[in-house]
């Protein structure tokens, strides 16, 4: 079996890899009880001269093929979301260009499930925004994706954070906009370990309080509203509000640290997933959502319960570096041939913590070619100073 010396606990150890992986194997959605949405990353062009900090550079080609991966496993594609380096790298025209091909893409497959984050990001929080600029962005977004046929994911505004003076002020934002919206949306409650600037989102920064804000936006709105994902790494916080949701209205797991128990759920109810984890284990998910479907839940825990201490450390603090581990996870894999990030966000993690990324992986079944992960791993290690 494959071995390599990882930098460990602040020495040299020599792993001896499991060699265990789960195989990619085409689904269909409809095989599996939960609606998983997979937020998908972008693929940087290493070539391209630009200034990484300042601008990014997209391979298109990559960017997209890696699309059709999640389709070929049965997961649906959250678009230019937090994991795309939203607001954190990747700006709104690029987003929106990226929300255009990846809606064309989808028009080409029967049954591809898209739907894509429309925001406030291109409108620069500050004290003279108002309420109405808010607004005037948010419905600029959602006219723009609408009218490529797409559905919406409704993104929590750093501008609205920064601007509101109480709760009303969210509810006549999310009023207003939820009352145009063409089809039901997605709500999106990002917490701020994942982006510090929407502290105190809903007008109160007590996640308790604030949800019963968010679910009067909902109840007011339910007609309209698909379901509302939240992030906020607390099973008993997302229970909690999967059990007052009005009927119909999904709870989508945001939850990165305890995923496996709320999509298999309770005797009251479950979750369905918008998982930014889901990028990086995508066979292991597809796999495990498949045996959930057939009534195997033992074996839906053996393949996803694995995964979640590898979850648990690229989520961990400070959260917002999360993409990081998910790109290079993408490159021990081969969907990309280099670690190279927009925003230049492959410096956002240490040589330990990359070098503990991969063991878990390994262990959680999650390097589909251990060999080829053990070759690119070493490539990392050399530019470290590590032969």
């Amino acid at each position: 079996m494959a071995s390599i010396d990882l930098p460990l606990e602040g020495r040299l150890v020599r792993y001896e890899l499991t060699g265990r992986s789960v195989p990619l194997r085409k689904r269909e959605a409809a095989a599996f009880p939960r609606v998983a949405f997979a937020a998908a990353h972008v693929v940087a062009d290493p070539l391209a001269d630009n200034d990484p900090w300042l601008k990014p550079a997209i391979d298109w080609e990559r960017t997209l093929a890696f699309r059709h991966r999640l389709w070929d496993l049965g997961l649906g594609v959250a678009e230019a979301m937090d994991t795309a380096q939203r607001g954190m790298g990747l700006g709104w025209p690029e987003a929106r260009e990226l929300i255009r091909r990846a809606l064309a893409e989808a028009r080409d497959r029967p049954g591809a499930l898209i739907a894509c984050g429309a925001g406030t990001d291109h409108l620069a929080p500050g004290p003279e925004v108002t309420i109405d600029a808010i607004l005037e962005a948010y419905e600029s977004q959602i006219e723009t994706i609408e009218a490529e046929g797409g559905r919406i994911i409704l993104m929590a505004s750093r501008a609205l954070a920064a601007a509101a003076r109480s709760p009303d002020d969210y509810v006549r934002v999310y009023d207003r906009v939820l009352s145009q919206v063409k089809q039901p949306v997605i709500i999106h409650w990002l917490g701020e370990m994942f982006d510090p600037a929407l502290q105190g989102y809903w007008g109160n920064a007590d996640h308790m309080e604030a949800m019963k804000t968010c679910l009067k936006v909902i109840e007011a709105h339910a007609a309209k509203v698909d379901g509302i994902k939240i992030s906020l790494l607390s099973k008993e916080k997302e229970i909690a509000m999967r059990r007052q949701l009005p009927k119909g209205v999904r709870m989508y797991t945001g939850d990165d640290f305890n995923y496996a128990e709320l999509i298999a759920g309770d005797e009251q109810g479950h979750s369905d997933a918008l998982l930014g984890i889901f990028d990086a284990i995508a066979p292991v998910a597809s796999a495990a959502l498949e045996a959930l479907g057939e009534g195997r839940n033992g074996a839906f825990f053996e393949l996803l319960e694995p995964t979640v201490p590898l979850s648990r450390h690229i989520f961990k603090a400070p959260t917002r570096f999360y993409k990081t581990g998910v790109v290079f996870l993408a490159y021990l894999n081969g969907l990309q041939d280099h670690f190279a990030m927009i925003g230049g966000q492959q410096s956002a993690r240490s040589l330990a913590h990359l070098s503990e990324l991969f063991r878990l992986a390994d262990r959680a079944g999650a390097l589909a070619n251990p060999e080829l992960a053990v070759a690119r791993m070493k490539r990392v290690l050399a530019v470290h100073g590590i032969d």
